[in-house]
């Protein structure tokens, strides 16, 4: 299922940690993402949307 989402939702990477994954997309929405998640078999409970990227580039 999640290839018939075609260009809506785009998994780009995740962070593992002891006891969490976190999932980077590229979506049109929270529901996108919630859906494409939940068809690959890695239930999502919670979404949060990235407002802003900072870094060394961005910090001054």
């Amino acid at each position: 299922m999640a290839d018939s989402l075609g260009d809506r939702a785009q998994w780009l990477h995740s962070y593992v940690t002891d006891d969490k994954l976190y999932c980077v997309y590229i979506a049109d929405d929270e529901s996108t993402v919630l859906e494409h998640g939940n068809s690959a078999a890695s239930p999502l409970d919670t979404t949060a949307r990235v407002r802003r990227t900072i870094d060394p580039a961005t910090g001054e």
